[in-house]
């Protein structure tokens, strides 16, 4: 895994099962080893998808999970999301076992952060998810559901009614349409919603996760946002999008217009996190058009001085 911190708190926090190395810059990479353990690290974040509607063979599109209490809560499930929770499972992360994924949250309808929707609900279930998927998302994630569920009514059909050793309850889909607010609530966690702008999206939402040990904000796709600050306010984690100013300034009038109604510049999520004050700012969905690593980071340490890490696929925090 690489990562981009400038304090050594990320360092402890890895330390019961990863090696580490001080890069010349003097801040800590950490070696690809197995994902720690929940069970020694409390709630951990798996970033299962960091990349962009770009075809990066690097990055699968945007997921994220949330382990806790020996359950996994998926943040969105772009191409890809099935894959690299099985490769996270390799890496010691049990929760993320097939069987073992039954809670969705969508924060809006993107191609990047949905195209996985479909394996999400069949296959974990065709190897052995017992247990309807539950899905919290915005207006819309019903049609999408019910469209995926048709799509694929005959595979669903010769699976439980041929030859083929199949369970009934695994292949349902609760689905609730949510509004800004809490949201679900167990044993482990309690989850808030909270609108963000994010272009001309009706309803796009970050989240909030409240566990016994962290509290965890991601804030999905979105332009720099107050609500974004007040759901963090100190937060452990915050995991938020960014594109380079440098690359930016080389794009086409038309695409330079989308990208700012719809995304955060690394100078504007600076001042966005110098606000929220989170202990440790991750980085996905990095939008670069040829900017380096070091020119975006450079953008948010005009305005912030916190810990920062850029993540990559499987890195976990």
């Amino acid at each position: 895994m690489r990562r981009v911190p400038i304090a050594v708190i990320l360092v402890c926090f890895l330390f019961c099962s990863c090696t580490s190395h001080q890069t010349e810059e003097g801040s800590t990479a950490v070696a690809d080893q197995p994902a720690p353990s929940p069970a020694q690290n409390g709630t951990l974040v798996v970033m299962l998808g960091t990349g962009t509607p770009n075809p990066d063979p690097e990055r699968s599109g945007c997921a994220t999970a949330v382990i806790t209490g020996g359950q996994a809560y998926l943040v969105d499930c772009g191409p890809g999301v099935v894959r690299r929770a099985e490769a996270a499972r390799q890496r010691g992360i049990d929760e993320l076992d097939m069987p073992n994924l039954t809670r969705l949250f969508v924060t809006h309808l993107h191609s990047d952060h949905t195209a996985g929707f479909a394996d999400l609900i069949l296959t974990p279930w065709v190897h052995g998810r017992e247990q309807p998927l539950v899905v919290y998302g915005p207006p819309g994630i019903k049609s999408m559901t019910d469209h995926i569920l048709a799509a694929y009514a005959e595979d669903i059909g010769i699976r439980l009614h041929g030859n083929q050793p199949q369970n009934e309850p695994g292949i349902a889909v609760e689905v609730h349409e949510i509004v800004p607010g809490e949201i679900y609530r167990d044993e482990n966690v309690n989850v808030t919603a909270f609108a963000v702008p994010h272009g001309a999206w009706k309803h796009a939402y970050g989240f909030r996760f409240d566990t016994a040990d962290r509290a965890v904000v991601i804030a999905g796709d979105t332009t720099p946002s107050d609500s974004v600050v007040e759901a963090c306010s100190g937060c452990d984690v915050l995991v938020h999008e960014v594109y380079a100013k440098t690359g930016f300034d080389g794009r086409p009038p038309d695409w330079q217009a989308y990208h700012k109604a719809s995304h955060t510049s690394g100078i504007e999520l600076g001042e966005i996190a110098a606000r929220a004050r989170p202990k440790l700012l991750v980085l996905y969905h990095q939008l670069m058009w040829g900017a380096t690593e070091e020119e975006l980071l450079a953008e948010i340490r005009q305005s912030f001085d916190g810990d920062v890490a850029f993540a990559d696929d499987l890195d976990v925090y």
